[in-house]
C-alpha cells in the first residue's frame, strides 16, 4: 500500500513560507520574480498568503502559484494541490479575503515594491478593519479644506503596532500628500516614490496591541495650497472592511450639481444618485466590503 504523502496534510500557507524560507529568496524577490513572470503579486497579498489569513483564488493568483512552484524548485502541483476549494463570497462568508491588487493606483508591482520598501508590513494581516469613517469638508473655492479619516481595528494576534496607509497625490504634477496623526498614533517611517506620486505611511500605535484588543486612530490628510478643485474623494480598501461610512460636507456656497456614490469591485463599477442633508452633507455607508474602490463623486455647475 503506498505510503502517505506528509505534504498533503500540510496546511498551503505553511508549505509556502516553509518553500521561501528554504529558497533563501527574500519576500521582495518573490515579488519581483513574479512580476517578471507577468503574474504580478503585491509584497502584502504574498505576506497575507503566509500568515494563513487568506488563500489564492481568482484566475490571476492561481496562475502566480504555479509559478511559485517552479521558482522555488518544487515539483508543479506541490502548493496548489493544498489549495481549499473556493468558497462563495457574500455577505454571510467571513472568511477574510486577499488583499486588493488589481484596481488599486499600486497594481504595478514594481511602484508598489517601490513604496513600501523597508516598510514593516507583518502585522498588516494580523489587523481586522471594523470600522472606517472619512469625513471630507469642501469650502466656497470648492477645494478640500478637511480630510479626517478614523479607523476601529482589532489586532488578531499579540504585538502589533502599526497601520501602514498608501496615498498618492489627485492630479498629476502636485505634491504628495501628508499624514497628520490625531489620535491613538504618531508616525513612523515615511517612504515617497516621486516617480508614481505615491507616499506610503507607517500610523504608530501609542502600545502595542494584545490579540483581540481594538484601538481607535485618527489622522489627517493635509495637501499643499494651491488646490485644484474637487470632484471625487475616494478610498481604494485593500483588504475587507466590516463598515465603512463616508461623508463630503460643501459649503453652502459652493453647492454641487449632481453627486452620486460609487463602488468598483473586480472592474465592475456601480454608481447611485446621492442628495445632500440639511447641513449640506451626502453619505453613503457600506458594510462588509470586499477589496475594491469606494467613494463619492460630484460635479459643479458653470
Amino acid at each position: 500500500m503506498p505510503s502517505a504523502d506528509p505534504a498533503a496534510a500540510q496546511p498551503f500557507a505553511d508549505a509556502l513560507r516553509a518553500a521561501i524560507h528554504a529558497s533563501g529568496i527574500t519576500l521582495d524577490r518573490v515579488a519581483d520574480r513574479l512580476r517578471e513572470r507577468g503574474t504580478p503579486v503585491s509584497l502584502a497579498t504574498l505576506s497575507y498568503w503566509q500568515s494563513g489569513r487568506s488563500q489564492p483564488e481568482r484566475a490571476k493568483s492561481l496562475a502566480a502559484v504555479a509559478h511559485l512552484e517552479d521558482m522555488l524548485g518544487l515539483v508543479a502541483g506541490h502548493l496548489g494541490r493544498l489549495l481549499d476549494t473556493p468558497k462563495p463570497r457574500g455577505r454571510n462568508v467571513h472568511r477574510p479575503q486577499e488583499p486588493l491588487d488589481s484596481v488599486a493606483p499600486w497594481a504595478d508591482g514594481e511602484s508598489y515594491g517601490r513604496v513600501v520598501g523597508g516598510i514593516d508590513l507583518s502585522g498588516d494581516s494580523h489587523l481586522t478593519r471594523l470600522s472606517a469613517h472619512d469625513l471630507v469638508v469642501i469650502g466656497a473655492d470648492r477645494t478640500k479644506k478637511v480630510q479626517r479619516f478614523r479607523q476601529v481595528l482589532r489586532a488578531e494576534k499579540d504585538g502589533v503596532d502599526r497601520w501602514v496607509i498608501v496615498g498618492w497625490n489627485e492630479r498629476p504634477g502636485e505634491p504628495m500628500p501628508e499624514i497628520v496623526p490625531i489620535r491613538n498614533c504618531h508616525v513612523g517611517r515615511v517612504n515617497r516614490d516621486e516617480r508614481t506620486s505615491q507616499v506610503a505611511t507607517e500610523l504608530v500605535f501609542d502600545h502595542a496591541l494584545a490579540k483581540r484588543e481594538t484601538i481607535v486612530i485618527e489622522h489627517e490628510l493635509t495637501c499643499p495650497t494651491p488646490r485644484p478643485p474637487a470632484y471625487d474623494h475616494e478610498r481604494v480598501s485593500r483588504l475587507p472592511v466590516r463598515e465603512f461610512l463616508v461623508e463630503v460636507r460643501f459649503d453652502p456656497a459652493a453647492l454641487p450639481a449632481n453627486i452620486a456614490q460609487f463602488s468598483e469591485i473586480d472592474g465592475r463599477e456601480r454608481v447611485k444618485a446621492l442628495t445632500l442633508d440639511s447641513s449640506h452633507t451626502a453619505h453613503a455607508l457600506a458594510m462588509d466590503l470586499v477589496p475594491g474602490r469606494y467613494g463619492i463623486r460630484w460635479s459643479w455647475a458653470r
